[in-house]
C-alpha cells in the first residue's frame, strides 16, 4: 500500500488533473525530511486538515548534498520516501532534483502550498506563480520546535562528559561539537549585529536580540554553514568588566540559539583594547585562523557577517565574501574603507540573499 504512494512527478501530473476533475483539493509541501521527527508529523497532520489530498515533495539525495554537503542526507531518499508515505495524512510521494518548487507547481498546480512558519509568504519565490494558477499559500504554525541537523549534531556530539555543554576556555565559548570534515561556515560579530549594541554589554538582563537574528542564523544552519561568532570585546581589557560576565552574557545568547535548534560552533573573541596592537582583534586575522584550524573550516566558501567596516576588513583579509547588515552601526563606523559583497537589513535578509545566489547558482 504504501509502495502505491510514491510516484513520479510525471505520474502525478496526471493524477492530479483527475483529482481536480472530482474536486479534490490538492495540498502540496516539499522538504528534505531527514530523519523524520514529531514536528514532521505534526505539521503533516494540520496541513493534511486543510486539503483533501496532500502531496510531499522530498528533495532527492543529490539535491541536498549540494547545498547541504556530502554528509546529508543521513537517509537515503529511497528510505525517506518510504518512510513519509507510511504517514497516514500524506497520499503521495514523489522525489525531485531542483532546490526551489517552481518546476513542482509548474507540473502539479496545487490549490494549496504549505509551508511550515519559519517562512513567511515574502520568502517564498514560488508564490506569485502559485496565485498565477489560483492556488494560495498557507504558513502552518510551529508547535514542535525541532531541528533535525540540531539531532545529527547532538548524536555527533555523544555525551562524554557530564555537566554544562557550555565550555569557556581559551579565548572562547562554545557548545560541545565534533568537527570531521572541512565546511563552510558563517563567521557573525555579535554586538550590533546578533543583539542590540549598548556599549560594552555584560549584564546578561540586557542582551536582546535584534530582529530577524534568530530566523537569520537558522536558515544559514539548516543551509549547512558552521556558525561561529567573532568579536571585540575591550571592555574586559579595559577593566570595563570581568571575563566572567562575557561568559554570562554570551551563555543567554547560546540557549536562545539552541531553542531554536541552533548549534553555534565556536565564540570567539578579543578581550584587548586597540591600543594593544594585538593579532586577535578584528580585523587581525588569529581567530579567523584559530577557527580554521580548530573547527576544520573551509575559509574559501565562508562568509563573514557584522554591521562594521572592521568585520567586512576581517573577512576580506580572510578571503571570504561579506555581507554589512543595516543594524548596529550599519557600516557607518568609518574605521575601513572598501565595500562588501552584499548589503542586507538584518541577518534573515542576509540569509535570503545567500539563499537565493545558491539557488541561482544551482539552477546555471
Amino acid at each position: 500500500m504504501h509502495a502505491a504512494k510514491r510516484l513520479t512527478r510525471e505520474r502525478l501530473r496526471t493524477v492530479c488533473m483527475e483529482y481536480k476533475k472530482s474536486n479534490k483539493k490538492i495540498g502540496f509541501t516539499s522538504g528534505v525530511f531527514d530523519i523524520l521527527h514529531a514536528g514532521h508529523v505534526d505539521f503533516f497532520e494540520k496541513a493534511k486538515k486543510e486539503c483533501d489530498i496532500l502531496i510531499v515533495g522530498l528533495n532527492s539525495d543529490r539535491s541536498v548534498q549540494r547545498y547541504k554537503g556530502s554528509e546529508r542526507p543521513v537517509i537515503d531518499e529511497s528510505q525517506r520516501a518510504r518512510v513519509v508515505s507510511a504517514l497516514a495524512d500524506v497520499d503521495h510521494v514523489f522525489i525531485f532534483d531542483e532546490r526551489r518548487n517552481r518546476q513542482n507547481i509548474l507540473e502539479l498546480q496545487p490549490d494549496v502550498y504549505f509551508k511550515a512558519s519559519d517562512y513567511s509568504e515574502a520568502q517564498l519565490t514560488s508564490k506569485s506563480l502559485l496565485e498565477a494558477q489560483g492556488g494560495v499559500v498557507c504558513i502552518i504554525p510551529i508547535t514542535e520546535s525541532i531541528s533535525t541537523s540540531a539531532i545529527i549534531e547532538k548524536i555527533q556530539r555523544g555525551h562524554p562528559e557530564a555537566g554544562d555543554p557550555f565550555v569557556e576556555k581559551e579565548g572562547s565559548v562554545h557548545i560541545r561539537t565534533k568537527c570531521s570534515k572541512k565546511h563552510p561556515a558563517v563567521f557573525l560579530d555579535r554586538d550590533g549585529t546578533i543583539n542590540e549594541d549598548v556599549g560594552y554589554l555584560h549584564d546578561p538582563e540586557k542582551f536582546c536580540l535584534l530582529p530577524g537574528a534568530i530566523e537569520g542564523v537558522k536558515h544559514f544552519f539548516d543551509m549547512g554553514y558552521r556558525i561561529i561568532i567573532v568579536t571585540n570585546q575591550p571592555g574586559i581589557g579595559i577593566g570595563y568588566f570581568p571575563e566572567e560576565d562575557f561568559y554570562r552574557v554570551n551563555r543567554t545568547m547560546l540557549k536562545a540559539f539552541s531553542k531554536a535548534g541552533i548549534v553555534v560552533d565556536k565564540i570567539y573573541f578579543c578581550p584587548h583594547s586597540k591600543a594593544m596592537g594585538c593579532d586577535c582583534r578584528k580585523p587581525g586575522q588569529a581567530l579567523v585562523e584559530r577557527a580554521k584550524k580548530e573547527l576544520n573550516i573551509d575559509v574559501a566558501h565562508s562568509i563573514f557577517i557584522g554591521d562594521k567596516t572592521s568585520d567586512m576588513e576581517t573577512g576580506k583579509r580572510a578571503g571570504m565574501r561579506t555581507i554589512i547588515v543595516g543594524t548596529g552601526f550599519a557600516g557607518k563606523d568609518g574605521e575601513f574603507s572598501g565595500n562588501p559583497d552584499a548589503y542586507a537589513q538584518d541577518l534573515l535578509d542576509a540569509a535570503r540573499i545567500v539563499l537565493d545566489e545558491e539557488s541561482r547558482i544551482l539552477q546555471d
